[in-house]
């Protein structure tokens, strides 16, 4: 069987280069990982100059055509299903979903079907393209928003790389108990897991960094909507975070407070909410096809929207 590629990437040597190493040009321009360059060296047309094979150590000369190609992967242990998928955004690099809440995102042990992973290797094989399942980021089970999956190797390194380097703009809503008296604020608190719950986690100064911006976009009687900017990607961090600074979010279960556990106000929020109140609203990167800056939306979903109508006092 012959080897399949997915759409080369192509990078043509400009006059100020002539003389690089194409090792450089790789690494420095089109940011490839050593890990995948590696592989891509193993590859029959993985690196090319000009349409024929070369070795990296070559030096290039200006208007050179070098060309970049990863071979085609499928998610060969993921069952495809016909499942409803929100589609944002789809082009030959990407697929960016709106995620619902209640969903997971990738199969796991004894939860193998339903999974937004099912429903985007269905979605794939009914337009033929062939990808592994690659999400470049995580939504806890019941947040819902936007879900960015890379198509081939390349572009996970790449959007993974802004990620490590803070340059991925990760904007989130959350519905929260409790009333401001700053409007705007920071929280920088280390997180690790709880020595005697490991499934959950706490700020203790011997965690990892973590670091989430907040500001209030709206504040009812006893509750708030806040937007969220996050530094770092710790696991239930935003949760963490609130709830630590005393604003626990609505319907959280496991992230909350005592006080506001109890009386008519959280019986009520229980009644209209299942999940806990947060949203993935928006995400931005330097997209690895364009180069460009590019942000994704997800409006607030029916439940959240029914949540605020309800604390505005509409419903």
């Amino acid at each position: 069987m012959s080897t399949t590629y997915y759409e080369p990437l192509v990078y043509i040597v400009p006059p100020e280069e002539d003389g690089f190493i194409l090792k450089t040009i790789l690494q420095k321009r089109l940011m490839v990982s050593r890990k995948l360059l590696s592989r891509l060296k193993l590859t029959e047309q993985g690196i090319t100059v000009n349409g024929a094979r070369q070795y990296i150590s070559i030096k290039v000369k200006a208007g050179d055509r070098i060309e970049v190609r990863m071979e085609e992967e499928q998610s060969e242990d993921i069952l495809p299903q016909d499942l409803p998928l929100h589609i944002i955004h789809e082009d030959e690099q990407l697929l960016i979903v709106a995620k619902d809440a209640g969903i997971i995102v990738h199969p796991t042990h004894g939860h193998y079907v339903n999974t937004i992973a099912n429903a985007v290797v269905y979605h794939w094989q009914q337009l033929g393209i062939t990808c592994r399942f690659r999400p470049v980021h995580r939504l806890d089970q019941e947040t819902s928003g936007v879900l960015a999956i890379a198509k081939n190797p390349y572009v996970h390194q790449q959007i993974s790389e802004q990620m490590i380097h803070h340059e991925v703009k990760k904007e989130y809503l959350a519905f929260v108990w409790g009333r401001f008296t700053e409007q705007s604020g920071t929280v920088n608190e280390p997180i690790d897991r709880d020595p005697e719950q490991p499934h959950i986690r706490i700020v203790t100064p011997s965690g990892y960094s973590a670091v989430t911006h907040y500001e209030v976009v709206e504040q009812y009687g006893k509750a708030a909507l806040v937007r969220l900017w996050l530094e770092t990607g710790r696991t239930h961090q935003i949760r963490v975070h609130m709830k630590h600074l005393g604003h626990p979010l609505l319907g959280d279960k496991m992230y909350t407070l005592p006080e506001f556990e109890d009386g008519p106000a959280a019986a009520e929020a229980a009644e209209r909410l299942s999940r806990q109140a947060l949203h993935a609203a928006r995400l931005g990167f330097v997209h690895p096809g364009t180069r460009e800056w590019t942000e994704y939306n997800a409006p607030l979903p029916a439940d959240l929207g029914d949540l605020q109508s309800w604390l505005r006092g509409e419903s």
